[in-house]
């Protein structure tokens, strides 16, 4: 028979509850992550999104169409706020996902409903995440019958009071069969370099403590940008490597088309691993040991998986959760991924995500040579 000893094992308890509080990163972090985890599934991840930027191209104007972009409106799946009348504007501001759905009401609907012509009311959407355009294409045809139906009370001709007599079409732009796959598989490239550039480049330096090699590179007449370059080289050859890997398993094996450059896509892709390089590189500062490092860049991975895009649609989130998705790298980066190899952006197309993470890589770059200059005094 096992012979326990309650005092012993108080005593070990004891010791570990007094070593959790003396590593208040560990304790933090243990605390946070429970608490994060709830807040965005609780209140930011949204599968169902409304108000859709929505550009309504009307033709006429007419009660019947006020009627159906009122009723647009009311749904709260569309929110039509683009003072647009140009279809080259609009497409463009399709391409670059500003916008989620055109509506083309043609010249003289009203006229041939009422003569039960049958017209033609044109949708297009941007089907590069076919869950965020789920719910809206299937309530439109309800909308538009119950705003036209309204509109058409009253009228005693058979042939016109008939909601149903027009012909709605639906245009899924750069994603027609709606795979789920043409969304996931780019956005991947940005999660697994997330996980690899940061995490690793923490880990990297927070090994140096550990073995106790860091006075010795200290010790080193290298300025902190030398050593900073010297760390992060390896794991953008190794970032590249992974991406050639998926991009190709993407194109040949999942069928993902690649619409766009390459090149352009491998200019993105240098910008996006600079950043979460110099952010690891940052982290491992705060880091005493890889373990803290591992929990400080699963911290941050948390929220670029979840508010990025990659899984839920980013419109879809409520605003806060939009600001603070706007604030990780690979929120631009799933943008840019996903416009060159589904929608053949250009680079002028693609700049508008270029910039912010020029940005993040000048602001974060600036931080993380502050903190190494703190170390090596």
């Amino acid at each position: 028979m096992i012979n326990l000893s309650h005092q012993r094992i108080f005593a070990i308890l004891k010791k570990e509850f007094l070593q959790l509080l003396r590593d208040i990163t560990t304790l933090r972090i243990m605390i946070m992550i429970p608490i994060l985890q709830l807040l965005l599934f609780g209140f930011a991840i949204n599968s169902d999104p409304k108000n859709m930027p929505t550009v309504v191209l009307s033709k006429e104007n007419s009660n019947i169409t006020r009627s159906i972009v009122s009723s647009m409106i009311t749904s709260k799946y569309f929110e039509i706020s683009q003072d647009i009348n140009s279809v080259k504007e609009a497409n463009f501001l399709l391409k670059q996902r500003e916008i989620i759905f055109i509506v083309n009401i043609p010249k003289n609907f009203t006229r041939d409903l009422l003569r039960g012509d049958k017209p033609k009311l044109l949708i297009e959407a941007d089907a590069t995440d076919p869950i965020a355009i789920a719910g809206p294409l299937a309530a439109i045809k309800t909308i538009l019958n119950r705003a036209i139906e309204k509109e058409l009370q009253g009228v005693t001709d058979l042939k016109s009071n008939n909601p149903n007599n027009f012909e709605l079409r639906i245009h899924r732009k750069y994603n027609p069969e709606g795979f789920s796959r043409y969304n996931i598989v780019p956005g991947l490239i940005a999660i697994v370099l997330t996980v690899t550039g940061v995490m690793m480049t923490a880990l990297s330096l927070t090994r140096e403590k550990e073995r106790s090699t860091m006075e010795n590179l200290l010790a080193m007449p290298v300025k902190p940008l030398e050593v900073m370059i010297g760390k992060v080289l390896p794991y953008i050859i190794i970032g590249y490597i992974q991406a050639s890997i998926i991009i190709a398993t993407a194109h040949f094996l999942f069928t993902v088309p690649i619409m766009g450059n390459l090149l352009l896509l491998g200019f993105g892709l240098l910008i996006f691993l600079l950043c979460n390089l110099a952010l690891g590189f940052t982290l491992s500062a705060g880091a005493q040991s890889q373990m803290q490092a591992m929990q400080m860049s699963f911290f941050l991975m948390l929220p670029s998986i979840l508010l990025s895009g990659f899984m839920f649609p980013f419109l879809g989130m409520p605003k806060w959760a939009q600001v603070l998705g706007s604030l990780l790298p690979s929120t631009y980066f799933i943008r840019i991924v996903r416009g060159i190899m589904l929608k053949g952006a250009n680079f002028y197309e693609i700049l508008p995500n270029i910039y912010p993470l020029f940005i993040f890589l000048i602001v974060i770059t600036f931080i993380a040579m502050k903190i190494y200059k703190k170390t090596l005094d």
